[in-house]
């Protein structure tokens, strides 16, 4: 039995038999939309064969179109339609997602054992000590130095209250 869309499309098509047409147009609730859905439906398929034409097959294809065809009629089975061959992305899913992971490994493998992180040492290479700290009377008389010194924070300040001048012994380094 066939269902309502395949006798709809039948109907359009014309090629129910009359009793099947008969018994289908009886069963339509509005005859009149249906016939000008019918009309429309044959005007956009008059239409679409004028501006959209069967493209024309290259002598290898048409070779074997029709043997295709001259099988099928021997052997009693229906034409077999060949599928336009889909053209390849280039960059497929399971393509993207091996590189993806690929890339992330090659990435995990660097920051390991390259840029891993040296142990810390007890001294920076900046760290400088201040051994001694004294100013001469005879530059600046009124010169006083005061060190303050943390050693969680790693931070030494020296600081020199009324200095003239900074003798050169002192020059940084």
């Amino acid at each position: 039995m066939k269902t309502f869309e395949e006798k709809w499309t039948a109907w359009i098509d014309g090629e129910l038999a009359a009793d099947e047409l008969a018994e289908f147009e009886a069963s339509l609730p509005d005859r009149a939309a249906a016939e000008a859905e019918k009309a429309g439906a044959l005007q956009l398929k008059t239409f679409l064969k004028e501006h959209l034409p069967c493209k024309a097959m290259g002598n290898e294809e048409f070779f074997s179109h029709q043997l295709r065809e001259r099988i099928a009629e021997e052997t009693g089975g229906s034409p077999v339609r060949e599928r336009p061959a889909e053209p390849r992305a280039w960059w497929p899913i399971g393509r993207l997602a091996w590189v993806g992971s690929t890339a992330i490994a090659i990435f995990s493998l660097f920051a390991f054992f390259v840029i891993r992180e040296k142990p810390q040492t007890d001294q920076s290479q900046y760290l400088s000590q201040i051994l001694n700290a004294r100013v001469d009377p005879v530059v600046s008389p009124n010169a006083t130095i005061t060190m303050f010194e943390s050693k969680e924070d790693r931070v030494t300040v020296l600081w020199v209250d009324g200095l003239q001048s900074l003798p050169s012994e002192f020059a940084s380094k």
